[in-house]
């Protein structure tokens, strides 16, 4: 498992993360064999939001009740969390008191003293960056968190939080798969006029923006086609992305899933992939792309496969 600094601070992670969103109906015994066969593959950071589950906590606190973690094995892992969406209005909330709220809920349902990243999930139109560095401020000299990321953001909302803030945001959780890369398919193709994908959506630029910045990007939905309009592993929608994939996958004597991830990890920009399955042969399989050596033909060529234009 290839490791990598988490954005300016000297944080060693793995660059395949496991993402828990989905084990709120999992048993313990479930949720124990996702987490050990993460572990088995060097995977040691899992990521959470406060949404997640039925009820709000709710795979906070299923992993911790399956996983009753002793104090060294909470200091061996990296827990990451996220905050900000109020799913019953829908609407999002980076006011203090929300925030403040949000933190002390993850903590009791993880059954932990401290949070090593917490994550703002999805921009507030309506924040005050002031209330933000309040919320940051207290909780950061606390120790009730370690480190601060996004997530679904754009350079400028980022440079408007780092006005007020005076922590680092260390990480930018955003949807990328080889199918879902606008923010790296736009450069490809810029300066092309009357052409779709040197459209500018994202404000200028997220995964350069990060990479000046030294935020590391995490992609979710690293298998998804779309916004969760299905998997392209095997999809009939994707038979020559999938033609590639496949004879890729022979070649390095590894699952499919081990080529999508590596699609992703080959990029210099250091990413991280945020796994979702709760299949610990996926997790497994997906695992072994993380220092996969694609070529950059071979990488162009999943990309162009994918249906993204190289002039």
């Amino acid at each position: 498992m290839k490791r990598i600094s988490l954005g300016t601070t000297a944080v060693d992670v793995p660059n395949v993360v496991l993402g828990l969103m989905r084990i709120a109906d999992k048993s313990d015994d479930e949720v124990r064999a996702l987490v050990s066969a993460a572990r088995d593959h060097g995977i040691d950071f899992f990521d959470h939001a406060d949404i997640y589950g039925r009820d709000l906590h709710g795979c906070e606190r299923r992993f911790a009740e399956a996983m009753r973690l002793t104090p060294a094995q909470r200091a061996g892992i990296t827990i990451q969390t996220k905050a900000g969406i109020v799913r019953e209005g829908p609407y999002f909330d980076f006011s203090y008191d929300h925030l403040i709220a949000s933190v002390e809920g993850s903590l009791r349902a993880l059954d932990t003293d401290y949070i090593d990243i917490l994550l703002l999930h999805r921009p507030d139109a309506l924040v005050e960056p002031d209330e933000v560095a309040r919320a940051f401020d207290e909780l950061a000299a606390a120790g009730k968190v370690r480190a601060f990321g996004v997530s679904n953001h754009t350079p400028r909302q980022i440079d408007l939080l780092k006005a007020s803030l005076r922590q680092p945001l260390v990480a930018n959780q955003i949807q990328l798969s080889i199918t879902h890369s606008p923010t790296i398919a736009q450069g490809v193709a810029a300066n092309m006029a009357d052409f779709a994908q040197s459209i500018t959506i994202d404000g200028g630029g997220i995964v350069d923006y990060c990479r000046l910045h030294s935020i590391t990007v995490q992609a979710w939905s690293p298998f998804q086609g779309g916004f969760f309009t299905g998997v392209f592993l095997g999809s009939d929608d994707y038979p020559e992305l999938n033609a590639v994939i496949d004879r890729l996958a022979r070649e390095y004597d590894v699952p499919t899933i081990a080529i999508a991830t590596a699609w992703i990890t080959r990029h210099p920009a250091q990413m991280q992939v945020v796994l979702g399955t709760t299949t610990p042969a996926r997790v497994a399989g997906a695992a072994l792309g993380s220092d996969i050596p694609l070529t950059r033909a071979q990488w162009y060529e999943l990309f162009r496969a994918a249906g993204h234009t190289v002039p």
